[in-house]
């Protein structure tokens, strides 16, 4: 079992419990998950069982013990998958939006990790049960180019490169405004000091972050594309780098704001329901042959859709 512990902020004292640990634990935890917890007496409040309508206060300590995950069996969904190299060894998918890349709570059928047995029939067990072959992974609905592993040396080889920082990834990234033509963004990253939902750059237990960006072209409707190159893999780095610099990836639900009702491009961009954050380009060297793999993941068609929109714009 894992054990967690958090304490109160001041934004959260007087709040429910419940509230408080579904925020604190994040998107992987539904409320009813959640409440499951307090009625097994997982979750703590000073060492003092606690109930789910429970008040908190102000810098009390709660603990929260989690049970191992479950154990299930992972039947293969056929799906179609844009495969964009494969060998015995590795294979590398252009992710649709959607797509959840491995089982958590919430989601435990049709993910990526699923369509992947299917395909290849020989995943299973690699990198841990619940998400074997998985070495790295993107938002649901961040779309691109993500590598799986066959075998457990090519896994533990791939997980090695991506921890040294071996392993190149550059995103395409629609951002709002008109940030610098080019620049760096180091700020460390931790979970959000109130939101717990959310990622920042504010507050404490901040983790090493890097990401650096090439803006490729402005737009006269308001819109820059972007380049980006990320040195670290904090959750949602790239949502929050931008999103704090006052540039947020267009439609992002979390991170990003609201557009002119009346401006068609971003009723587009609504209409999609996701950030238009895009995996482009994978380079690394293959843990077994050793060659190098180049590989760049072609744009899904509502990201093209809205680029068309905006280059008939500057050009009308």
């Amino acid at each position: 079992m894992e054990k967690r512990h958090f304490s109160v902020t001041p934004a959260e004292d007087g709040q429910r419990l419940d509230l408080v640990v579904q925020s604190f634990l994040g998107p992987d935890y539904s409320r009813a998950q959640v409440q499951r917890l307090l009625r097994q007496g997982m979750v703590t409040i000073e060492g003092n069982p606690a109930k789910a309508a429970q008040k908190v206060k102000q810098r009390q300590d709660i603990k929260v013990v989690l049970p191992d995950p479950v154990k299930i069996d992972l039947v293969p969904v056929p799906m179609e998958l844009e495969i964009l190299y494969e060998d015995q060894h590795l294979v590398v998918v252009n992710k649709p939006a959607g797509l959840v890349v491995h089982p958590a709570p919430g989601n435990y059928e049709n993910t990526l990790v699923h369509g992947l047995l299917a395909h290849c029939g020989d995943l299973a067990g690699v990198g841990g049960e619940l998400r074997p072959g998985i070495v790295h992974r993107l938002d649901k609905d961040t779309t691109g180019a993500l590598v799986a592993a066959k075998n457990d040396q090519t896994h533990r080889g791939l997980a090695a490169a991506f921890a040294a920082g071996r392993i190149k990834k550059e995103y395409l990234a629609l951002l709002c405004g008109y940030p610098p033509f080019e620049g760096l963004n180091q700020k460390g990253i931790g979970r959000h000091p109130v939101h717990r939902k959310k990622m920042s750059s504010k507050g404490p237990n901040l983790k090493p972050a890097k990401t650096t960006w090439r803006v490729t072209r402005r737009f006269k409707a308001g819109y820059s594309l972007a380049r980006v190159r990320i040195k670290t893999g904090r959750t949602h780095q790239i949502r929050v780098h931008f999103s704090e610099m006052g540039f947020p990836v267009a439609g992002d639900p979390v991170y990003g704001r609201k557009k002119n009702p009346n401006d068609p491009i971003g009723q587009a961009v609504k209409k999609a329901g996701r950030q238009f954050l895009h995996a482009v380009n994978l380079v690394f060297t293959h843990p077994i042959t050793r060659e190098k793999i180049d590989l760049t993941a072609g744009l899904p068609p509502d990201f093209r859709a809205v680029l068309r929109m905006l280059e008939q714009v500057d050009d009308a």
